[in-house]
């Protein structure tokens, strides 16, 4: 079936979801190694078999990856490629540019602050971005944008979003949540860091105490996180806050491995 939709001159959003499941053996949220290879040359052999030539980023695609056996492809990259209906994935990438903008839309739609995004806040966010982007669209095509964005992003399939699954919707140099969950902590240790760096026992962090708690958190993990992007990082977490105020809640979204 996957081999029929890379056919198509244009794929709907269900057929997308369903070419990307179908390469990404492993579930993992990239198409990569073997994968990758086989979805180049069913790519090609799919176009040629409909007369269809490769489009010029379908060329500059398989010009860079086909002898590359270390790469990989996320969504955002794979939609670039196939010739998506309306590119619905895409105005994610027109409209959040990087990842403080990312963290402000976040909490814009997390309307309840549970530090998920559910289906109706992801209904809101999606007809918002396609008003923005002045994309027609009716009822049952948000729908279906709606749902099949939970099948994408949802890898716990709780029917929600959390915020390093919403974050996948970023490049990956832009997506600083990666490097994150790399430095994770349990709920016990999160809170008791917490308390340390909120030194003046407010119940929330300021910039300054964030500050330090980053740059502490970057020289003890060298090896994941990068002490350039100290200002980059705390930027986008500070987007978070309330006025300036970064309380548990919000920071625990990111450092806090109980809240995935």
């Amino acid at each position: 079936m996957a081999n029929a939709y890379l056919q198509g001159v244009e794929i709907s959003a269900s057929q997308f979801l369903d070419i990307f499941h179908h390469y990404d053996n492993d579930g993992n949220g990239y198409i990569e190694g073997k994968e990758l290879q086989n979805f180049i040359r069913e790519l090609q052999q799919a176009r040629k078999q409909a007369g269809l030539e490769l489009t010029e980023q379908m060329k500059a695609f398989v010009e860079e990856y086909e002898q590359n056996a270390e790469g990989k492809i996320g969504i955002v990259e794979l939609v670039q490629i196939l010739p998506t209906e309306e590119n619905f994935l895409l105005f994610f990438r027109q409209q959040l540019k990087s990842c403080t903008e990312f963290m402000q839309a976040w909490r814009n739609y997390d309307a309840d602050h549970s530090g998920y995004i559910e289906a109706d806040e992801l209904k809101n966010f999606l007809k918002d971005l396609l008003q923005k982007a002045e994309k027609q669209y009716d009822d049952k095509k948000l729908e279906e944008y709606t749902q099949t964005t939970l099948k994408i992003f949802d890898s716990n399939n709780d029917g929600k979003l959390c915020l390093a699954e919403m974050a996948r919707l970023l490049p990956d140099q832009e997506n600083f949540l990666l490097k994150f969950q790399g430095v994770k902590m349990a709920r016990k240790e999160f809170n008791k860091i917490f308390e340390l760096y909120d030194r003046d026992g407010n119940g929330y962090m300021d910039e300054n105490e964030l500050d330090a708690l980053l740059k502490d958190l970057c020289e003890k993990n060298k090896k994941v996180l990068d002490i350039s992007k100290t200002s980059t990082y705390k930027n986008a977490i500070m987007a978070l806050s309330d006025g300036g105020k970064l309380y548990r809640t919000e920071l625990a979204l990111v450092l806090c491995a109980d809240d995935n």
